[in-house]
């Protein structure tokens, strides 16, 4: 089983959603535990000296200025845990809790939040046995921290939940793991911050980007069974422009239909060209899905960041020996970008759901009506077309941007807050709707890729021949109709697990 060691500075999305499996443990780096040493020391020094710090001897939010006795300060931080956690609704999946949990160690590990070590030893022992709390989905406003899933997080590692599937406490002890015991300033250090956030916005960049990918592959088939033409891909026409998310996906299209001894008879460079134009779903997809690659990576760059940002209130200064207030908590950047990120992989399958439909309409590509032989008696691709319709327009509602919003709360003290948790559970949807989408296309492009090679004049490159014949080993051609929401799913599997964009490692 491997072990991923976490200190604060190296996570990538991708190893967080590996943490999501059973199979992996954690520890942290020597100089992750030495940093977590040190700021604890600091932590100690406030309480010998009786000096007066925000979340160590005070009340929360509203009650910053209430002082609590020191015979008190246990009671506090457990109290703060019990009374934040009220997140509502279904849970997350419980990799996505491990995945939470996992992170919020590595923010620990940096040595900004006073956690103990034996308290931390504790988080990591409960993550490596597999046990790991229920997490609602519903209550985080993104600022402060993600305070309600946090809370929950720690609620079970105290051993004070028992809903739905078994008392906290027993799983503890089954698995031979102690109770947290919360020190001054602990249970603030465990909600404190954006990772609620940041672990469903990394689950949906990791998503997106293998679905952009897979994107430029499926297109290609569309484009290519349809005799759309590569001139529109001509490198000096994307040069032109100079975005580099539109130059990679043109390069992309061309590597998949222009390339090769066996190219789609008129696809050739070299081939006299007319004034013929393609429609915009065929001849732009450089632009649209360019754009999106771009903001994708932007995505990346700001959850790369947030993955491994000290994000406490008070910060804790080893190497100044004090405690600063600030508001590094504030989850404005992961929402704002997992907003982008919802709106660029939306218009993915946007334009997804318009190549299905010419591939479905007659008399756009040349094939019978939906796809079906026999038609009238059998509807084809119909539905599952309407179906795709139908997930685009719930996209384009989750698209409204949840970082525009702000409510005051704490009355008045937390006055501006960032909506980031939404903004992530939405992105993370429109990218479950919009791998359907696609996997819908790419069933209906097979579909019309056998219907083509059936005519008899027509081959496609290798690659795009390689792609379809890997969906023919997971799903047979559709000769008469059946059930085709069984399709669809083995259709959307085959994008979700990679093996479509796999199949094209050559892309960018």
């Amino acid at each position: 089983m491997e072990t991923v060691f976490l200190n604060g500075q190296d996570l990538t999305p991708e190893t967080l959603k590996s943490l999501q499996s059973f199979e992996s443990k954690i520890d942290l780096t020597e100089s992750a535990w030495e940093a977590v040493k040190n700021a604890r020391k600091v932590i100690d020094k406030v309480l010998d000296e009786k000096r007066t710090v925000y979340g160590i001897n005070t009340g929360f939010g509203k009650f910053c200025r209430v002082l609590v006795e020191p015979e008190r300060l246990v009671e506090l931080q457990n109290n703060l845990i019990t009374s934040h956690a009220c997140g509502v609704g279904e849970c997350i999946p419980v990799g996505q809790a491990r995945a939470l949990m996992a992170l919020r160690i590595n923010i620990l590990a940096k040595g900004f939040s006073g956690i103990s070590e034996e308290t931390i030893s504790r988080m990591i022992k409960a993550f490596n046995s597999g046990v790991v709390s229920q997490v609602p989905a519903r209550g985080t406003v993104g600022a402060s921290g993600d305070l309600a899933p946090l809370a929950h997080i720690a609620l079970g590692l105290l051993g004070l939940w028992d809903k739905k599937i078994s008392a906290a406490e027993e799983v503890l002890a089954s698995n031979d793991l102690s109770k947290l015991e919360l020190k001054p300033k602990e249970g603030l250090a465990l909600i404190n911050g954006t990772q609620f956030i940041s672990t469903i916005g990394s689950e949906a960049l990791v998503r997106a980007e293998n679905l952009r990918k897979s994107a430029d592959v499926i297109a290609a088939i569309t484009i290519d069974t349809l005799s759309g033409k590569v001139y529109a891909f001509d490198n000096v026409i994307h040069e032109a422009k100079k975005h580099k998310g539109q130059s990679i996906v043109a390069s992309n299209l061309r590597a998949l239909i222009g390339k090769g001894s066996s190219r789609s008879r008129r696809n050739s460079f070299s081939d006299d060209h007319t004034n013929y134009q393609d429609p915009y779903t065929f001849r732009c997809v450089p632009t649209v899905h360019g754009v999106a690659l771009d903001s994708i990576k932007f995505v990346r760059s700001i959850l790369a960041v947030e993955l491994n940002s000290a994000t406490d209130n008070p910060m804790i200064l080893a190497s100044r020996d004090r405690t600063i207030s600030c508001g590094n908590f504030h989850g404005e950047y992961p929402a704002k970008a997992l907003d982008i990120l919802a709106i660029a992989v939306q218009d993915i399958a946007n334009i997804s759901e318009r190549r299905i439909e010419r591939l479905c309409n007659p008399s756009c590509s040349g094939l019978p009506a939906f796809l079906a032989q026999e038609g009238g008696i059998n509807s084809g691709f119909m539905m599952s077309h309407v179906t795709a319709s139908a997930l685009v327009s719930e996209n384009k509602g989750l698209c409204h941007p949840s970082s525009t919003d702000s409510l005051s709360t704490s009355a008045g003290t937390e006055d501006h807050v960032s909506m980031g948790g939404w903004a992530a559970r939405k992105a993370l949807q429109v990218v479950k709707n919009a791998e359907h989408v696609l996997g819908i296309e790419l069933l209906a492009a097979c579909q019309a890729f056998d219907l083509k090679e059936k005519e008899g004049h027509f081959k496609s490159t290798e690659v795009l021949t390689n792609i379809r014949n890997l969906v023919r080993e997971h799903i047979t051609f559709m000769d008469k109709d059946r059930y085709l929401a069984e399709d669809m799913e083995k259709s959307t599997e085959l994008i979700v697990s990679g093996l479509i964009a796999d199949q094209a490692q050559f892309i960018q």
